[in-house]
């Protein structure tokens, strides 16, 4: 017999933790989880702008350990479980220069939050999700695991392919325990952020935002679509793999930047 999906409700009764989930792509998947009924969680160093009623926040620093246990700590102390872990963090703050400027703290820093935060996170909320036999973790890569670009986010670019090992190592690991675990890799993304860049650079360059959004893709070698992804597209490839909809699914890196790798 098919199963029957009801997509307005289809995450109703779970429970989810969004880190990042403030900002950019993280509070795109925040809402499109909680759109989807479920009970949604969010953890950031800094409150969001605007408050949402829906979402239940958690402020922490999770590229420190003690930032970890707590947020594992007030998730099982406000709701028993996890179902869904969406590993969503991710930032570099590395100065550009090439290998040569960068200091040991850059690296561990980087590494901290881009890689060892999922790490720890993941070891927190696993054991409950193995012995129910039920869970989905979603690890937010970067294509830049696979096009580095040296000049100022390498330490970001290799703590993302790590990531990337890791995640399919960990499926290989719990999804005959009952626990999906996938990755999903965005390109450039036209975050709000992403959008005040383009302002200084049109502004330095006394051009357009137009052209100085071309010529950061011009940069990473082009993107065929034309444009980068919007927050909300992300978060819709995120709230199907983490669907009733996409059981079969695991183990697996999707890769939703435009066509900007150019290779197969």
């Amino acid at each position: 017999m098919e199963k029957q999906f009801d997509f307005n409700n289809e995450l109703s009764g779970k429970i989810t933790l969004v880190t990042g989930g403030t900002k950019g792509a993280g509070k795109a998947i925040a809402e499109r989880l909680s759109n989807a009924g479920a009970t949604v969680i969010i953890t950031a160093r800094n409150a969001p702008e605007k408050s949402d009623g829906r979402l239940h926040f958690i402020s922490a620093d999770l590229s420190k350990p003690e930032g970890t246990q707590k947020v594992v700590e007030e998730v099982f102390s406000a709701y028993k479980r996890l179902d869904i872990l969406v590993n969503n963090l991710g930032g570099s703050e590395t100065p550009g220069g090439g290998f040569a400027v960068l200091t040991d703290e850059d690296w561990q820093n980087t590494i901290q939050t881009n890689l060892l935060a999922p790490v720890r996170l993941d070891r927190g909320f696993l054991p409950q999700m193995v012995e129910r036999r039920s869970g989905v973790i979603i690890h937010i890569a970067s294509i830049q695991a696979r096009l580095p670009l040296y000049d100022s986010t390498l330490p970001y670019a290799a703590a993302k392919a790590g990531l990337i090992n890791y995640s399919k190592a960990l499926s290989n690991e719990v999804s005959p325990k009952g626990v999906r675990v996938l990755t999903v890799s965005p390109g450039w993304i036209m975050t709000s952020s992403s959008s005040r860049m383009m302002e200084r650079i049109a502004e330095s360059s006394n051009s357009t935002i137009e052209q100085a959004t071309q010529s950061v893709m011009d940069a990473l070698g082009g993107i065929p679509y034309g444009r980068p992804a919007k927050p909300e597209e992300v978060a819709e490839l995120v709230g199907f793999l983490i669907s009733p909809r996409a059981d079969y699914l695991t183990g697996t890196e999707y890769v939703i930047d435009g066509g900007t790798i150019p290779t197969i």
